[in-house]
């Protein structure tokens, strides 16, 4: 199999993981004003798995498909009133959390620690975006904000970091086993 079926098989598989994330945001525990979705598990996977490039390809798409007003979003919502709306920081924070957790794998391991690691951080990033925009969208105070958009989502945050950690590792292995996806860009210079 050349480089081209290989990137042309990664891109599929990034298209598969906007896929994931729009299902997995249906999973949903609705405590206001901000529900627990299945979203960040499935960012995660996608960050573990794909790296930092077609990792915040799969987000980006996802986001688009979402703003054209498909309802991929948490309780089968879209539009981009749902991005501009008091949940929409979590979503554009999905973004910055993605592309670092996969850069900082590459940049390491993509083996359990680092990406429990990466995927801690990339909770908390995407916690920092969704809560900032939480207090100046539902113009809340901080100690709302960060009472009803932080701090009740950092032991499931860690539980999903955790499961993303264990089974991106897995499926990433497989997934490169049978060559269906191209090393990451930083991991190819590395071993070149």
């Amino acid at each position: 199999m050349n480089n081209e079926q290989i990137k042309l098989r990664s891109m599929i598989v990034t298209a598969l993981f906007a896929a994931v994330i729009g299902v997995m945001a249906q999973m949903v525990i609705p405590i206001p004003p901000v529900p627990i979705t299945g979203q960040t598990l499935a960012i995660g996977l996608a960050a573990t798995i794909l790296g930092a490039k077609y990792g915040t390809f799969s987000v980006l798409l996802y986001l688009m498909i979402g703003a054209a007003g498909v309802p991929v979003f948490a309780e089968f919502s879209g539009g981009f009133s749902t991005i501009i709306g008091p949940t929409g920081g979590y979503l554009i924070g999905f973004i910055p959390a993605v592309f670092i957790m996969g850069l900082y794998m590459e940049k390491t391991a993509f083996n359990f620690l680092h990406s429990m690691i990466a995927n801690t951080i990339g909770m908390l990033i995407a916690l920092v975006f969704g809560t900032v925009w939480l207090k100046i969208a539902a113009d809340m105070s901080w100690l709302a904000a960060l009472a009803g958009g932080f701090t009740p989502f950092i032991i499931v945050g860690l539980i999903k970091a955790a499961l993303a950690a264990w089974i991106g590792v897995l499926v990433r292995k497989r997934l490169q086993s049978a060559k269906l996806l191209l090393p990451t860009e930083y991991t190819a210079k590395k071993s070149a």
